[in-house]
């Protein structure tokens, strides 16, 4: 997915790169960047809001059942429990975020009969156009895995409750 399109970057050219100060962040992780700096102040974003971004983008497009694998939103469930916990909230999503530039992965399980394909670029083009324009950092890749199929009359199993 990388390397869709004339001019898609692979992350090797694009850390080279002088702009590229990476900070990663997955779910629990505080990393953030500098996005702009003018003679009034500075404005630093957090890793974790690009990842939530990225995730409630990917979440809009009809056909995406789930972000993250059965495994990863399993222990998404169990970490939603821990009391100010936002873990199940970006589960399936990974972001490396420069100081111009972010770069997204996305693990999803997506509805039974959705032409996978169109599903993924409309969730590229959604996560793309949402990040850009509420952080004003390039998005040089959206990589899509889908890890799971929901098939018809399948659930999602909820979390087992905590007290009885």
């Amino acid at each position: 997915m990388a390397g869709e399109g004339a001019g898609a970057r692979s992350r090797e050219d694009v850390s080279t790169e002088s702009s590229w100060a990476t900070t990663s962040a997955r779910a629990g992780e505080a990393a953030t960047t500098e996005v702009a700096e003018t003679e009034h102040g500075r404005t630093t974003i957090a890793a974790g809001v690009v990842q939530k971004i990225a995730a409630v983008a990917t979440r809009e497009i009809s056909g995406v059942a789930a972000l993250g694998g059965g495994v990863a939103r399993v222990f998404g469930a169990l970490r939603e429990r821990i009391p100010g916990s936002s873990a199940s909230q970006t589960s399936g999503v990974a972001v490396e975020v420069g100081e111009k530039q972010a770069a997204i992965d996305l693990e999803i399980t997506v509805e039974y009969g959705i032409a996978l394909p169109d599903l993924a670029r409309a969730v590229r083009r959604n996560v793309i156009t949402a990040v850009e324009r509420m952080t004003g950092l390039e998005v040089v890749e959206v990589n899509i895995v889908v890890s799971d199929i929901r098939l018809p009359g399948e659930e999602e199993s909820p979390a087992p409750a905590r007290v009885q």
